[in-house]
């Protein structure tokens, strides 16, 4: 159930793992800040804080995930679907019902960091071997 990193450039594992520690980082930012999250859920999205502790656990399993090399296609393939959902459901609204260009900048920028990391999150992903879900063939 892992990676096979003897396959992997030097610049690709510090890249994974890089990313690990960025998710355990800002999985902790979403668990400890909550509420200062809660402006960006918009509005027709119910639950509240709930969004901001379920991307919080999220991106700390994933992180820990990527450090320790158990369960990578899984958490991959997990946060892609998480990061694409909420640029779908928060950041595009939030960009075009955004009050002040400042909102909007961000919003923008929320939409490419996300798409970002979870385009990366897909190549880890595909990347994993003997991780017992194969999708396909070639997978």
């Amino acid at each position: 159930m892992k990676i096979d990193l003897t396959k992997y450039h030097f610049f690709s594992k510090v890249a994974i793992y890089t990313l690990g520690v960025v998710s355990i980082l800002i999985g902790t930012y979403h668990l400890y800040q909550p509420n200062e999250l809660l402006l960006f859920v918009p509005f027709f999205l119910p639950g509240g804080e709930i969004w901001s502790y379920m991307m919080g656990v999220s991106y700390f399993l994933v992180g820990v995930s990527f450090l320790f090399n158990y369960y990578v296609k899984f958490t991959s393939y997990l946060l892609a679907l998480f990061l694409f959902l909420f640029v779908v459901s928060v950041h595009v609204p939030n960009y075009f019902f955004a009050d002040t260009n400042d909102i909007r900048i961000f919003a923008l920028f929320n939409i490419l960091n996300n798409t970002a990391i979870g385009a990366f999150a897909l190549h880890i992903g595909a990347g994993a071997r003997n991780q017992k879900l194969h999708f396909e063939d070639n997978d």
